[in-house]
């Protein structure tokens, strides 16, 4: 399955069941208070979201001081985008991914379980006889004069 089908599921998938799990809550605690519940978590979110992102701006500004490069931090960056998003995206479905992304114990988790699953290229040098290193073109190096007359 490629992963536009994938996504092309989910597009489809998440707001059937967001609209399922709605209608199930406000049925069950009325209209009112799961309105009120819906946008009590997307502050909630914001609020966490804004404390979880300040700590990892300091992180990575601690790393970037002694000389490093912020991997860890930038991926937990995006993890929190994509958790605010998913905060602020109405729903109880989608609230609770949103949310799981905001606990620092599972959003690690989550980045060791992506980057076992993502090949990400490797930056480090290849001894030149490795057939996997693609041949770069040869750089020619030249002087040049412009003739406007």
């Amino acid at each position: 399955m490629s992963s536009f089908q994938i996504l092309l599921i989910l597009f489809i998938s998440i707001p059937i069941l967001e609209i399922y799990l709605l209608i199930s809550v406000g049925s069950v605690i009325g209209v009112l208070p799961t309105i009120f519940l819906v946008v009590f978590t997307a502050v909630l979110g914001t609020y966490l979201l804004r404390a979880q992102g300040l700590a990892t701006v300091k992180k990575m500004q601690a790393t970037l001081e002694q000389g490093q490069m912020p991997a860890e931090a930038l991926f937990e960056g995006v993890l929190l985008l994509v958790g605010g998003a998913l905060l602020l995206t109405p729903g109880f479905f989608t609230d609770a991914f949103g949310f799981l992304c905001l606990i620092p114990f599972f959003r690690k988790y989550l980045m060791i379980w992506l980057i076992r699953r993502i090949h990400i290229p490797s930056t480090t040098k290849e001894s030149p006889e490795s057939p996997t290193q693609k041949q770069r073109p040869s750089v020619i190096e030249g002087e040049y004069s412009r003739d406007d007359k």
